[in-house]
């Protein structure tokens, strides 16, 4: 079972890019997009041509937006999870029987949070990522409880706007008062995750790596130089976890190559018989 996460920042620049092509290459069976920037009726049929296509592309022209692409059907979808801001179009979250698995997946996009100083505008979009953080931790915990008891594992993929550890940020000394690095958000993700609950499915997968990383800016040498950062994650119910056999960041082969300021985050689970 292959699973992929991908920011396509933008959907229709995306497809231009080569998102289509990257999609025929790796034939996932199921993946989480986000910022899909479109309404449903711009939305290229070629970026979800035999997927079953899920989409929450919220309130706001031209911006968020989260979808779930996948081979078979999914037998239920909800969009949002209950906060005060779910028209904006960051949650996405479905059923699905999958090569065997039972699962309920989510797609996510958590707010940025702007940049760390004192205007006024900077510091609403950052109080706003922590109220968002606020609200979506006890989310969490009931989507999985919730799963659990329809014998579902439960998996939360996305572009989390965080990076967690020192190995998931190349240039962290110089990005210690950047928000993505704070401290609170750095605790904040560490606490929706232990071996009993959340598990970083590719940290467990490259324990002692630096990065890979999945995010690079587009501006100046970020990406030649690899000066990225491991924003986007599989998060994963322990059973679920434990069934990684391999997985990382599809990093494009150049500059010009890319499909996104990220890359997509591709991971192949076993079957729940282990094969």
């Amino acid at each position: 079972m292959r699973i992929a996460t991908v920011n396509v920042n933008g959907i229709r620049a995306s497809v231009r890019r080569g998102f289509v092509e990257w999609l025929q290459e790796r034939q996932p069976d199921l993946v989480a997009l986000q910022e899909v920037r479109a309404p449903l009726s711009e939305v290229p049929d070629v970026a979800h041509a035999g997927y079953h296509f899920a989409y929450h592309p919220g309130d706001r022209a031209g911006r968020n937006g989260v979808a779930l692409l996948s081979r078979v059907a999914p037998e239920a979808i909800r969009e949002g999870f209950g906060y005060r801001h779910d028209s904006e179009g960051r949650y996405l979250e479905a059923d699905y029987d999958l090569c065997g698995w039972r699962l309920t997946v989510a797609s996510l996009y958590l707010p940025k949070g702007g940049r760390n100083d004192d205007t006024e505008a900077e510091r609403a979009r950052y109080q706003h990522k922590l109220a968002f953080l606020r609200s979506f931790r006890p989310y969490l915990t009931k989507a999985r409880l919730a799963a659990k008891a329809r014998g579902r594992e439960f998996l939360v993929l996305g572009d989390f706007n965080i990076a967690h550890t020192k190995q998931d940020l190349r240039n962290w000394r110089g990005n210690q008062q950047s928000v993505g690095f704070l401290p609170e958000e750095r605790e904040w993700l560490g606490s929706v995750q232990s071996p009993r609950t959340l598990v970083d499915v590719v940290r467990r997968l490259h324990p002692d790596a630096d990065g890979p990383y999945s995010w690079w800016s587009w501006m100046g040498n970020a990406f030649t130089n690899d000066t990225g950062w491991r924003i986007d994650y599989h998060l994963a119910t322990p059973e679920l976890a434990q069934a990684a056999v391999n997985g990382g960041t599809d990093r494009a082969e150049s500059y010009p190559a890319r499909i996104s300021d990220h890359a997509p985050v591709v991971v192949d689970y076993a079957d729940p018989a282990g094969r």
